[in-house]
């Protein structure tokens, strides 16, 4: 069907194509660093897999320096239609030294900075609290050791600086997110204590304040992960009442959570106590499993809720994902294009038709536009976006990803 035909199809429906299109343009996708390398990141020493982060596989082409990472950035940004952003974590910095965790400036992340603005690009900024000898334990801003406390409490004070000189850099302001993988293999018998220390931790590391127009801060929560099955210090409840009583975002992982909860359901309930939400779109086909994301029910149902309940502008919606199993570029390409499908296919919904009926509770219609709708020609609509911004489709697209990820099987 051609896009004409798809418009007027749509406008039957009362829906406007265009004003459709014209949002999802509008819409950055924060795309993660992390699925081009495995999680490994370019410090000195090699990392571990402790908290839970854990990529599957050794496809061949892993990024193994900042230049081949940016390389395998730039080809997938080229194949996703739109302006997105760059999610870095802290231990992928750019420099010729080796400074601890508790040492790191913005001097070793400038590179990419210049790289961002080169690429017209946002970026986004994480602190890593895994994969170091003071975490081993499970435990960082939560650990009963003063010590190591204050070295990932400086940790992440560094962090919150370099994540504000890149939004004063760049003139866009990074979500710096804090996640800690602390908890308890087996059952603690005392859970107040490190949700206590790990509160100061944080009222202390985020004691300097920053202007949001330059940074703004986000806490993340887990439901446990491997080595901490009995206890997440950082839960979902302490991370909402953290969020609320000190103004912070509120990332919402959506492999985060029990496999039966509905991320979706989640977010018009949160946005009433938050201003903003950070959302990192995952698929957890057995709790964190992190697999890349498919135009699915939970991920449509993301992308409706965000919609219908006017939460796109409060909303910073980034990918979270790691599979080295197939290659890492296509995982990318593909994964963000599908973000893009679900929030179009969101746009295009006739909300005035479904809420009219669901006020008058006539929820007959409700379920006969939404069951119809389902046939509607998204298809189309999609293919004229991506012709408008001059990326691949169908099997182009597919040759293409072939032929990169052909080029890079050298790097071993």
């Amino acid at each position: 069907m051609s896009y004409e035909s798809a418009k007027a199809t749509f406008a039957d429906w009362g829906v406007d194509t265009e004003a459709a299109l014209t949002k999802l343009a509008e819409i950055p996708i924060s795309m993660h660093c992390w699925q081009g390398d495995d999680v490994v990141g370019f410090e000195a020493k090699s990392g571990n897999s402790g908290g839970g982060i854990q990529a599957t596989g050794s496809h061949p082409g892993r990024a193994r320096t900042p230049d081949e990472l940016r390389a395998d950035l730039e080809f997938s940004y080229g194949m996703i239609p739109g302006s997105h952003r760059l999610n870095l974590h802290a231990c992928y910095l750019d420099t010729d030294q080796h400074p601890d965790r508790d040492e790191i400036e913005y001097s070793h992340f400038a590179p990419w900075v210049d790289w961002a603005k080169d690429q017209g690009l946002g970026l986004d900024f994480n602190p890593t609290f895994f994969a170091h000898a003071k975490a081993d334990d499970n435990l960082t801003l939560s650990h009963p050791d003063q010590g190591i406390r204050d070295f990932w409490i400086e940790h992440g004070k560094r962090s919150r600086d370099i994540a504000a000189q890149m939004g004063a850099a760049l003139g866009s302001a990074p979500v710096n997110n804090i996640w800690v993988p602390d908890g308890y293999k087996d059952t603690p018998v005392d859970r107040m204590a490190p949700r206590q220390r790990l509160e100061q931790s944080l009222t202390a590391m985020m004691a300097q304040k920053y202007d949001k127009t330059q940074m703004l801060d986000a806490v993340e929560s887990k439901l446990f992960g491997i080595g901490v099955e009995a206890c997440t210090v950082g839960s979902h409840e302490f991370y909402m009442g953290y969020a609320i009583r000190n103004e912070t975002l509120l990332c919402l992982d959506m492999g985060h959570f029990h496999p039966t909860e509905n991320v979706a359901d989640k977010l018009s309930s949160v946005a009433l106590s938050v201003d903003e939400i950070l959302l990192h779109v995952s698929r957890p086909m057995r709790w964190d499993s992190d697999h890349v994301i498919l135009l699915d029910d939970a991920i449509l149902q993301v992308a409706q809720e965000l919609v219908s309940a006017s939460l796109l502008d409060r909303t910073h919606i980034g990918l979270d994902f790691f599979d080295a199993t197939i290659s890492r570029t296509a995982a990318w390409v593909i994964g963000t294009r599908n973000m893009q499908k679900a929030l179009l296919r969101a746009l295009l919904a006739p909300w005035n038709k479904l809420k009219d009926a669901e006020t008058q509770l006539d929820f007959t219609s409700r379920l006969v536009v939404t069951e119809e709708t389902k046939d509607l020609p998204y298809g189309a609509i999609w293919l004229e976006f991506c012709d408008r911004m001059e990326v691949a489709t169908g099997k182009v697209l597919i040759s293409d990803l072939a032929r990169y990820q052909t080029s890079v099987e050298g790097r071993g």
